[in-house]
């Protein structure tokens, strides 16, 4: 049996899935999970390749003042969380980290983030919850695995959601289905129904699970598109057409296209509901689309985490928008979109968004503008 390789080191940073960062005597970068910056560390090597390594921490040697002793009697096994060792200020840190690595990095930009948007409310925020069952207790799933941690009470989940988790605890309830719970300003009585700045949503496909952040980033979004009601909007990737209706409702017509036809039926219910009969929806392709109408003068995107598909942003250029509102919730994906674009966008300004706290996850927001031609 090989001896165990044990090494001391100190953490400089983070990566985009919240792991230290070191480097070995040999160079290597090394990723370590549950580490903080300026932690100095004996870990032991469990990955090795040929320039990087991943490691677990044997001991703290001397922890970092951005250490805390975490609130949660089940972090870090479940996966729910990333960052429950850290300060949020250090959290918040690492996701800057991250974003500006990846569009220096990946994209080869010169923009940076100087600060992340956020509400202050770093638990009680989500309002879904699915839970897991292994035959025996429900519970969520363990990082990078389906083996179910058994939850009484998550810390990221609003109140009333706890509760339910209680009842059905109490009541000795399992499922061979996964078991989802919702809230919304109606609590969890269905329809369930979620409200934004004075515009009412039905509560059915996708919708952000922190509604509270979420006005954030529609602001922010509404405040890039900078529309007039001379002005035609159209939304890519729309889904139940929440920010379609945040922002189009500037605008003079709107336009959202989603491939789900279940959410492009809710989204016209959500158009209908909220008296906006100057936004449309229509079930097809972002990407194979063809446009009938007047040049936009602004165009949203909010694709799912692997990004912009080469067609889609054949589809981009070929719309040629003024105005670009890009919205993504992966850097890295986000930084090489941005890098394809380029030749006819300029980047006016880019906003991050913590709709996740305690989590990895980002969400950014970003203005391009069309190139004089």
């Amino acid at each position: 049996m090989p001896d165990r390789a044990f090494h001391t080191v100190k953490i400089t940073g983070y990566n985009s899935g919240s792991e230290g960062v070191s480097r070995l005597e040999d160079g290597r970068v090394v990723f370590i999970r549950g580490a903080a910056r300026d932690d100095e560390l004996e870990i032991e090597l469990t990955k090795e390749q040929s320039r990087s390594a991943y490691a677990k921490i044997v001991r703290i040697l001397k922890p970092s003042p951005h250490r805390i002793e975490t609130d949660c009697s089940v972090y870090p096994d479940c996966g729910g969380c990333d960052y429950r060792h850290i300060t949020y200020e250090e959290e918040l840190y690492a996701k800057l980290q991250c974003i500006n690595d990846a569009l220096k990095r990946l994209g080869g930009l010169s923009v940076q983030v100087d600060q992340i948007l956020h509400t202050g409310q770093i638990n009680g925020y989500r309002n879904k919850a699915t839970l897991h069952s292994d035959g025996g207790s429900l519970g969520f799933y363990s990082a990078g695995s389906h083996d179910v941690v058994p939850i009484r009470h998550c810390l990221l989940l609003k109140d009333d959601i706890n509760e339910a988790i209680t009842g059905l605890i109490k009541k000795d309830i399992k499922s061979d289905k996964d078991i989802i719970l919702r809230s919304g300003r109606n609590g969890l009585s269905p329809p369930l129904e979620e409200e934004l700045d004075g515009l009412v949503f039905k509560l059915e496909g996708f919708f952000q699970v922190n509604t509270e952040a979420a006005l954030l980033l529609f602001q922010k979004a509404r405040e890039y598109a900078a529309l007039s009601k001379k002005e035609t909007l159209i939304d890519l990737y729309c889904g139940v057409g929440a920010l379609t209706l945040f922002v189009g409702r500037d605008a003079g017509s709107a336009l959202g296209v989603e491939l789900n036809p279940d959410a492009v039926k809710t989204a016209c219910e959500n158009a209908q509901r909220n008296k906006l009969s100057h936004i449309e929806f229509i079930h097809a392709d972002a990407a194979d689309w063809i446009a009938d109408i007047p040049e936009p003068v602004c165009l949203i995107v909010d694709p799912p985490r692997k990004g912009l598909s080469g067609k889609a942003i054949s589809k981009i250029l070929e719309l040629s928008p003024k105005r670009l509102v890009y919205v993504s919730c992966n850097p890295a994906t986000l930084a090489r979109d941005l890098k394809g674009l380029q030749s006819h966008y300029t980047i006016s300004d880019i906003s991050a968004i913590d709709m996740f706290p305690r989590t990895a996850n980002i969400e950014c927001c970003c203005l391009l503008t069309r190139k004089k031609r």
